[in-house]
């Protein structure tokens, strides 16, 4: 077969060198392409009809996710690979929710020996095969059950509780009443297993603060992680400022 090209979306130069080396290796390989931020990479594989990207996830500029969510936009037959040290739900949720219809595309962690990273990026960027890592279809299953998956409004009750909100503020931010607010929350303590009436006792009243309870129990499960809450922080900031200026 002809020599194909790849994009490789990697802010890190020594994981890029790796899979640098990795790809020379084999004899479908082309031309190699680096990206070391999210814009850059879309800018490149916009340029192509069908690209060939192995992707990190977490990147400056724009992370692989709102990556990838752009260039199926524009480029649907773009075949990527996720390759990342994380297996973080709240990477795995959005990716399901974003990967178009019959989509190739597949996730490998990083922590795989050398000749599984190769044969699970032949798999889907020549052999036009899915191939998703042990450890995260088995993130993937508890993302799809109805009991313990969350929904869009309770994921941006934990984003707005790990951000330390307060009920009043959350309102505001969410046009909601403060009702509407702790039924939010009640929803989401409920789907991280969060048993309200165990935290309360008649000798010591509220034993535990539910929030930090369900902020705990988000980041044991990879709900949250530091590097997504400070995107997230910036866009609280932004929203505050905007707040603040039309009350005064």
């Amino acid at each position: 077969m002809e020599p194909v090209k790849f994009i490789i979306a990697e802010d890190n130069p020594k994981d890029f060198e790796f899979l640098e080396r990795l790809l020379r290796e084999e004899d479908y390989v082309g031309e190699i392409e680096r990206a070391d931020n999210g814009l850059a990479a879309l800018k490149m594989a916009t340029q192509i009809e069908r690209p060939l990207v192995i992707s990190d996830i977490q990147m400056p500029e724009m992370n692989g996710v709102d990556f990838a969510r752009a260039l199926w936009d524009k480029r649907p037959l773009a075949r990527i690979v996720f390759w990342s040290q994380y297996k973080d739900e709240m990477y795995v949720r959005a990716l399901l929710r974003i990967v178009p219809p019959e989509t190739v595309y597949g996730y490998v962690l990083k922590s795989n020996p050398r000749d599984r990273i190769a044969a699970a990026i032949r798999t889907v960027l020549i052999d036009e095969q899915c191939w998703i890592d042990p450890e995260v279809r088995k993130v993937q299953g508890r993302t799809g059950h109805s009991q313990t998956s969350l929904s869009d409004i309770e994921f941006e009750a934990l984003l707005d509780i790990s951000l330390g909100l307060t009920d009043n503020l959350i309102a505001q931010r969410r046009y909601l009443s403060r009702r509407g607010v702790q039924s939010r929350l009640n929803s989401l303590y409920a789907k991280l297993g969060i048993d309200q009436e165990q935290f309360h006792s008649e000798k010591f009243g509220d034993a535990f603060n539910l929030r930090n309870r369900a902020v705990a129990s988000a980041l044991r499960r990879g709900l949250i992680n530091a590097f997504e809450l400070e995107n997230e922080e910036q866009d609280f900031q932004a929203w505050l400022k905007r707040f603040k200026s039309s009350h005064r």
